[in-house]
C-alpha cells in the first residue's frame, strides 16, 4: 500500500532517534529545563535572526494554536481566521473551548486578504453597537496554507500593517514551516516571520520529528506567565528533553531545511507525473501538498492500492483529492503511483 495521505505517516528522522539512544540514560531536569532544550532555543534563535525571542516546546500543533490564541486574547475576543483555517476547520472547536469565537473571512487558495482583513475590522468599530459584540483580537494565518499555498513577503507585511492599525498581534501557524521556507521562489525566510509576526511556531510534528512543535514570540515578546498556561492547557511534558532532543537535531546541520526541501522535490516530481497524463490540479500548489481531481471512479480504483485525502467536492462525478509528500517520500513511491496512473487509463 502506498501512501500519500500525510506529511506525518512515519516515526522521526533517524538522527533524531540516534540522538534520543545517545542520551537516553544522561539525567537531565525537567519541563525544558535540560540542556538539549536550552541548546535548541538558542539555534532556533540563531536561524530566526533574533536573539531575544521567547522560544517554547509544545506537544502539538492544535495544542500550540489553543495555548497561544488564549493567552493572546482578552476574555471578550476573538481570532480572525480564513473559512478554511485550521483553526476553524480542523480542530473540533479548540479554541471555542476556551471561550474564545473565530471570526471567518473567505479564504482565496487558503489565503487572507490584507483588505478584506482591515474592512472587517474598520467596519466592526464603525458599528455603533460594537461593545455587544466578540472584538477582533488577533489574526491567525497558516504559512503553508491548508491548500499548499503561501504568503509573499508584502502579503505578510500588509497584514501585520492592518494589525499594527488596531493594534491586534498577528499569528503565524507553521505546522508546515519547513515547506513554505524551502518552496521555490518564496521569498519569506525565518527572519522575516521574526520581524512581521508577533507569534509563530515552527511544526516539528509533519516535518521528520516524532512530535513537538516550537513556538516562537519575537522580542521577548511572550505572554505573562506564558509557561503556565502550556502545562494549564496539557501541553507541557515532564520529559521536555524528548522535544528538546528532537528540536537540536533538526536545528543541526541545517537538517530541518535539507529534508523540507526533499519533500519539495518529491512534491515537484508527483506534480509533473499528474500533469504529464492530464490531470487537473484544484490550485497551483508550491509546497508538499498537492490538490488533484479525480473522477470517483477513478478514486474507486486507486483506493485499495494508495492512500490519499479527500478533499471536498468538485462536481457531480469529480472530487478534490490531496496528495502530501513528506521529509522521507521515497522516489520509487512516486515512480509506483505513476505505474498506477497509467494502468488507469488502460
Amino acid at each position: 500500500m502506498l501512501s500519500f495521505e500525510n506529511d506525518y505517516s512515519e516515526g522521526a528522522h533517524p538522527r533524531i532517534l540516534q540522538a534520543f539512544l545517545k542520551t537516553n540514560f544522561v539525567q537531565q531536569p525537567g519541563y525544558g529545563d535540560d540542556e538539549y532544550s536550552l541548546r535548541a532555543k538558542e539555534k532556533i534563535r540563531a536561524a530566526c535572526g533574533d536573539p531575544e525571542a521567547d522560544v517554547f516546546f509544545l506537544s502539538g500543533g492544535t495544542q500550540t494554536n489553543q495555548v497561544v490564541l488564549d493567552s493572546l486574547l482578552h476574555a471578550t475576543e476573538g481570532v480572525v481566521a480564513v473559512q478554511t483555517g485550521h483553526v476553524n476547520a480542523h480542530e473540533a472547536g479548540a479554541i471555542e473551548y476556551t471561550g474564545h469565537k473565530v471570526i471567518a473571512l473567505p479564504d482565496h487558495e487558503g489565503k487572507m486578504d490584507p483588505e478584506e482583513l482591515r474592512a472587517l475590522l474598520r467596519a466592526f468599530y464603525a458599528d455603533p453597537t460594537y461593545t455587544h459584540q466578540v472584538f477582533p483580537g488577533a489574526v491567525y494565518v497558516s504559512h503553508p496554507t491548508e491548500f499548499g499555498t503561501l504568503y509573499t513577503k508584502a502579503e505578510l507585511t500588509a497584514l501585520r500593517a492592518a494589525c499594527d492599525e488596531y493594534e491586534i498581534p498577528l499569528f503565524l501557524d507553521g505546522a508546515r514551516l519547513g515547506y513554505g521556507l524551502m518552496s521555490p521562489g518564496t521569498d519569506v525566510t525565518l527572519p522575516d516571520l521574526a520581524a512581521l509576526c508577533h507569534a509563530f511556531y515552527i511544526g516539528g510534528t509533519k516535518v521528520g520529528a516524532l512530535c513537538g512543535e516550537a513556538a516562537v514570540f519575537p522580542r521577548h515578546g511572550a505572554p505573562k506567565r506564558f509557561f503556565s498556561q502550556i502545562k494549564q492547557h496539557g501541553a507541557l511534558s515532564a520529559k521536555g528533553r524528548l522535544l528538546g532532543v528532537q528540536f537540536d537535531t533538526l536545528f543541526t546541520d541545517n537538517l530541518y531545511l535539507e529534508i523540507s526541501a526533499h519533500a519539495i522535490h518529491m512534491a515537484q516530481q508527483l506534480k509533473t507525473g499528474f500533469a504529464a497524463r492530464g490531470y487537473r490540479f484544484y490550485l497551483d500548489s508550491p509546497t508538499n501538498q498537492q490538490f488533484v481531481i479525480l473522477s470517483k471512479e477513478e478514486m474507486a480504483r486507486l483506493e485499495p492500492q494508495v492512500r490519499f485525502s479527500y478533499w471536498c467536492p468538485y462536481d457531480e462525478n469529480h472530487a478534490v483529492v490531496r496528495f502530501a509528500t513528506s521529509w522521507c517520500t521515497p522516489p520509487e513511491n512516486i515512480e509506483k503511483l505513476m505505474g498506477l496512473l497509467d494502468g488507469l487509463k488502460m
